[in-house]
């Protein structure tokens, strides 16, 4: 450091600022008969070094000569009754008390009514905002239904910090902090005008955010959850939306999709979500189910079990009842559901990690006549694990691996003329179409490796997921 500061006086020097040339030695000196006057110190040359009421010691709250200091700092009156120490018996707003605590102290000394300070050190004014901050809440939550309320603050970190060391030191014992109190002051005052809302301190309806530096409010709509299981009758309806493939689903669409930006018109997600969503008169749903089918099989029996997420609702009570018929008759022939109750986030996690064994019938067409004992064959692949490579139709999005899936049973087995069918329950995850046609030998052992022949798979159908 000495020789950096070194390096930047010599530079100076060069410029004629103490260079070893005087360039005032050409001058001759005037010489004065009177006495070189002794320099006055004003007081004024040193205002900086003149200690601040903060710098001052003086008792601490709820001392009368340690409030009338903090009142010459420029306390406002919520910070008066919060950190003054003296106890409010009456009830009356926090703001009225330190009204009447200062009253009391002018009353005693009338000289510390007439402070400078233009504004609060210990909240920089924030309290002055809280009534603005509420008209703001309230905008901003409009006409959204909700019964619990949470609530979030950020107040700057060099406020908090100097703060907390004013009150230390001026404040009275156990005086409660500028967030806490500050969260009181609004809370207090939403409760006026929200007076059957609940704040809370997790799960809330919404979720408000209040930025005392820029005064501005954010609202958070928790989303809704209903569980229920749905069924597929279609063959051509994908359990989420498919982006169209010409445009990718960009807003508006495109001839392809004709402006739906969607590559087949209908989804399990919307013919299930959009009467909900519309119902609840919110922005978008989530589909979440336990695993899911190709587009071209059916999900028959007790169905597939989902929570449908709902994004940003204005209402969050509905008839249940009513919803299913809507769901149901708008999604004839296609999806069906039988029921539907409130879920939460904590069930999309379990249905995301359930792994349930799986029932399906498939139905298949041999290449030439069905081989003798075929069905004994078939049969006897229960129990077996298979190994399964990625199948190729799947490649393009799933890593390259060999998976280990178990065969728990095979029955029914039903032949006629050179299409065989039968049932088949399997561990989670098991390529069944594969296991019928082997993949090229990607799967192995399969029904075509087994009986001997070639295997088309015609059609597949879930027709229980055993789970719960």
């Amino acid at each position: 450091m000495v020789e950096e500061d070194q390096d930047e006086w010599m530079s100076y020097a060069t410029a004629g600022y103490g260079g070893a040339v005087d360039p005032w030695d050409d001058l001759v000196p005037v010489e004065s008969d009177e006495e070189e006057d002794e320099i006055v110190e004003d007081e004024d040359m040193y205002d900086d070094e003149v200690p601040s009421l903060r710098d001052l010691d003086a008792p601490p709250c709820p001392a009368p000569k340690g409030i009338r200091h903090v009142i010459r700092l420029g306390c406002c009156n919520y910070c008066l009754s919060r950190i003054g120490g003296r106890l409010n018996t009456d009830g009356v707003s926090p703001f009225d008390h330190g009204a009447r605590i200062r009253a009391e102290a002018v009353s005693q000394d009338p000289s510390i009514a007439e402070t400078e300070e233009t504004y609060c050190p210990f909240c920089e004014d924030l309290f002055e905002d809280v009534d603005n901050i509420v008209i703001r809440i309230l905008r901003e939550i409009g006409d959204v239904e909700f019964s619990t309320i949470q609530m979030g603050y950020h107040i700057s970190k060099e406020l908090i910090e100097e703060e907390d060391a004013l009150r230390k030191k001026f404040g009275a014992r156990g005086a409660q902090p500028l967030k806490s109190s500050f969260a009181a002051a609004v809370e207090a005052a939403l409760k006026e005008k929200l007076e059957d809302i609940e704040l809370v301190k997790e799960l809330p309806d919404v979720m408000i955010l209040v930025d005392s530096l820029t005064l501005r409010v954010k609202a958070e709509i928790r989303p809704v959850f209903y569980y229920g299981r749905y069924r597929k009758l279609a063959k051509d309806v994908p359990q989420t939306r498919w982006p169209c493939r010409s445009c990718k689903g960009r807003e508006g669409g495109c001839e392809s999709c004709g402006g739906t930006g969607l590559q087949y018109p209908n989804s399990v997600q919307d013919l299930v979500g959009e009467p909900i969503r519309k119902a609840l008169l919110a922005d978008d749903t989530s589909f979440h189910g336990m695993g899911r089918e190709d587009i071209d099989v059916r999900c028959l029996g007790r169905g597939r079990p989902f929570v449908v997420e709902v994004k940003k609702p204005k209402i969050r009570t509905i008839n249940l009842e009513d919803i299913v018929e809507q769901i149901n008759k708008q999604g004839i022939e296609k999806i069906e559901i039988d029921s539907l109750r409130l879920s939460n986030r904590s069930e999309v996690a379990r249905i995301k990690e359930t792994k349930a064994e799986k029932s399906y019938r498939i139905r298949f067409e041999v290449d030439g006549e069905v081989p003798e004992d075929s069905e004994t064959q078939i049969l006897d692949l229960a129990g077996v694990m298979l190994e399964q490579r990625t199948p190729k139709r799947v490649a393009h999005r799933r890593s390259d691996l060999v998976r280990k899936r178990q065969i728990i049973s095979v029955e029914n087995v039903l032949i006629e003329d050179n299409e065989i069918q039968f049932d088949v329950r399997c561990q989670s995850g098991t390529y069944v179409k594969e296991m019928v046609h082997s993949d090229e030998g990607r799967t192995t052992p399969s029904v075509a490796e087994v009986i001997g022949a070639q295997c088309s798979v015609l059609w597949l159908d879930v027709i229980e997921i055993h789970a719960e």
